[in-house]
C-alpha cells in the first residue's frame, strides 16, 4: 500500500510541478522576458519544483 501511495504522490508531484514551470515560463513571457533552458536545467527544475510539491503535499 506504501508503494501505491508513494507513486500516486510522485505522479502528483511531477504533474503539478510541470504546471508551476510551464506557468511561470508563459507569465514572464507576458512580461517580456525571453527564458530558453537546456535539457539538463530543465531537468533539475523540474526535479527541485517536484520535491517542493511533495513535501507541501505532506502537510
Amino acid at each position: 500500500m506504501k508503494y501505491i501511495t508513494g507513486s500516486i504522490n510522485l505522479i502528483i508531484s511531477l504533474v503539478i510541478s510541470t504546471i508551476i514551470i510551464y506557468a511561470i515560463n508563459i507569465i514572464a513571457g507576458f512580461a517580456g522576458a525571453d527564458y530558453s533552458f537546456t535539457n539538463g536545467e530543465v531537468f533539475v527544475i523540474w526535479i527541485l519544483m517536484a520535491i517542493l510539491v511533495n513535501n507541501c503535499l505532506k502537510n
